[in-house]
C-alpha cells in the first residue's frame, strides 16, 4: 500500500509515516518511481508505535522496544528492553516529581494573591474647567 492508504488506514499524517521511517522505525520497500510501499503489517506497527509514543517513551527507545512487541502489542523480553523501559519509566517518575512540585509552586502563589487581594480604588474625577 502507498503513503497515503497507510496514512487514512492509521489516522497519522504522511509527515508523520515519513519521519517513523527517518526515525527507523518503519522501513517500507521503494518501488521504482521511487514511491514508499507499506506492508499490511506496517498498519499495525504504526498503531503500537503511536502507542508506545503516547505513553511517553522517545523514538530511539521504540526503536529498541519495536522489533520485541506482538500483535497484540504486548512487549516481549528482549536484551535491553527492559532496562531501557525501566530507565524511561524513572525518567518520567522524576519528571511526575518536578511537576507536582510546579503545580504546588503554583497553587500557593495563587492562594497567596487571593489573600492579598484589595479591590482598587476607583480613579479621581478628571478636575473641570470653568
Amino acid at each position: 500500500m502507498l503513503i497515503g492508504e497507510l496514512a487514512e488506514r492509521t489516522g497519522t499524517s504522511e509527515r508523520l509515516l515519513r519521519y517513523y521511517e527517518q526515525a527507523g522505525l518503519l522501513r517500507p520497500e521503494r518501488l521504482p518511481n521511487g514511491y514508499r510501499e507499506y506492508a499490511d503489517s506496517d498498519t499495525a506497527a504504526v498503531l503500537r508505535i503511536r502507542a508506545l509514543l503516547a505513553a511517553g517513551l522517545p523514538t530511539r527507545v521504540i526503536r529498541q522496544v519495536l522489533p520485541c512487541t506482538t500483535d497484540e502489542a504486548a512487549v516481549r523480553p528482549c536484551p535491553g528492553v527492559l532496562d531501557a523501559l525501566r530507565d524511561q519509566l524513572g525518567a518520567l517518575d522524576r519528571r511526575a516529581v518536578e511537576l507536582d512540585a510546579a503545580r504546588a509552586a503554583l497553587r500557593d502563589t495563587i492562594a497567596g494573591a487571593e489573600a492579598h487581594k484589595t479591590v482598587a480604588p476607583a480613579p479621581a474625577p478628571a478636575p473641570t474647567r470653568g
